[in-house]
């Protein structure tokens, strides 16, 4: 463990600046709709550029796309998992990742999504360090953090549990990942106070270890035991004999993560060279990490890896890594190819990625309206093809009992999921170039907050 600080303190070292500046024009958006369709359904037309010209308040400044872009990436790619928890037929019938029965594209469709949370809530932590270049003090910057992080959190319990559910039942809620998210800033409030090598440390003790701790339950802690299902290992927590609280992301190791994000703003500081080449470094030490640990299958996930009945879902075994909570080689595996996807996008970026640097540059706005989106899609699909809602209006496919409530032939193949998937994130995109223009215009404010 000595050793993997070292390497990563060596790569948090920097003393030049870099701050994010720039914005979208509308007006410049709705001229690109149709071009969009058409790039997201061929993937061979490009877009229209979109200005990164900031308004005039401020000296222009450069802004680094490659986040934008990483961002932008897994929030599309998010949008199909959850296309998937809709309007899926096979969510029906078994877990995607259960290898005695999933295939391979819907396995991959599933596993490909575990890049999000890690990288969502890594750059949150980035982010939060550039913030604190533009001007904020600490004081300033921990402030926010916590107004934002109980806002994120006010969000998951009330706006984003209706998103899922279009019910207002108030006798169950989940703690999903913004609930994550928002606790997370809060924790970062108070570390940020630290030097950065001591965050390093802390983020690196944090996801190493939490691993150590699986087997305990939390019947150990007695009457404190909720708090360990918070903590760590995320059960349902039963409030009252009306009321259930089930915590699907344990804030043990996500605060790390964040935490070890914003130590990463350190890198991003640093001129583009040493930036990119400190950065594809720190990706293939965590790739090699991975591989390494997972190889010897004793440490660092909760599910050793077996031999199966074809080479291909071995490798499927070898990366089958718990995400709920994330394990040290879960982050590893994803946290490792986004730093080399980093790397590589660190430059000069053409019209191709103009389309994810939207997303990138409004996330939380993209989430909320995407659930409402693939929710009422799903609504609409069963009304036309079943006369009703069948479960919808419980939750989705996956959610305990609404399942049930599904006629058995209800959703598609896995070719509909990306159908309805494309629609989707096609019709987002002026949204979300809108809200990227109002952002700019409006800079500060209740908007900074989404």
């Amino acid at each position: 463990m000595s050793s993997l600080t070292l390497i990563v303190r060596w790569a948090f070292l920097g003393e030049r600046e870099l701050s994010l500046a720039g914005s979208l024009h509308w007006q410049a958006c709705q001229t690109e709709v149709l071009t969009a369709a058409v790039f997201f359904v061929t993937t061979a037309v490009g877009m229209p550029e979109v200005s990164d010209s900031p308004i005039p308040l401020q000296p222009v400044r450069p802004r680094l796309e490659n986040i934008d872009v990483l961002r932008g990436l897994v929030m599309v790619v998010m949008a199909l998992d959850h296309t998937r928890d809709f309007v899926s037929h096979d969510a029906l019938l078994f877990r995607p990742l259960d290898l005695t029965q999933t295939y391979a594209a819907l396995f991959l469709t599933r596993w490909i999504t575990h890049f999000c949370a890690p990288v969502f809530c890594f750059l949150a932590g980035t982010a939060a360090f550039l913030s604190s270049t533009r001007g904020k003090t600490k004081t300033d910057l921990a402030r926010f953090l916590i107004t934002r992080g109980l806002w994120l959190v006010l969000l998951e319990l009330t706006v984003i549990q209706f998103a899922w559910t279009f019910n207002f039942d108030t006798h169950f809620r989940v703690g999903g990942v913004i609930w994550a998210l928002g606790w997370s800033m809060i924790a970062l409030a108070a570390l940020i106070y630290l030097p950065v090598w001591a965050i390093t440390t802390f983020a690196i003790v944090m996801i190493g270890t939490h691993n150590l701790f699986d087997s305990v339950p939390p019947e150990a802690f007695g009457s404190l035991g909720w708090l360990w299902n918070v903590l760590h290992a995320g059960n349902p927590i039963e409030l009252s004999p009306t009321f259930i609280f089930y915590v699907q992301y344990p804030l043990v190791p996500w605060i790390g993560v964040m935490a070890a994000g914003y130590a990463y703003g350190a890198v991003v500081k640093l001129d583009r060279p040493r930036r990119r080449r400190r950065t594809l470094w720190l990706g293939i030490i965590l790739c090699a990490a991975f591989v390494v640990i997972r190889a010897i299958n004793i440490y660092g996930d909760p599910f050793p890896w077996s031999r199966q009945q074809s080479l291909l879902f071995t490798a499927f075994s070898f990366i089958k890594c718990e995400k709920y909570p994330p394990s040290l080689l879960y982050l590893l595996m994803t946290l490792g190819p986004s730093f080399i996807v980093l790397a590589l996008l660190d430059r000069d970026l053409g019209k191709f990625w103009r389309p994810f640097i939207v997303f990138g540059r409004v996330p939380l706005f993209f989430y909320i309206v995407h659930l409402f989106v693939i929710h009422a899609i799903a609504l609409l699909i069963s009304y036309l093809r079943y006369g009703g809602p069948s479960g919808l209006f419980v939750g989705p496919l996956f959610q305990g009992e609404a399942g049930s409530l599904y006629p058995p032939d209800y959703g598609f193949g896995l070719a509909g999921v990306y159908a309805v998937w494309l629609f989707v994130v096609i019709a987002l995109y002026p949204l979300c170039c809108w809200f990227a223009e109002l952002k700019q215009r409006r800079h500060g404010g209740w908007l900074s907050y989404l």
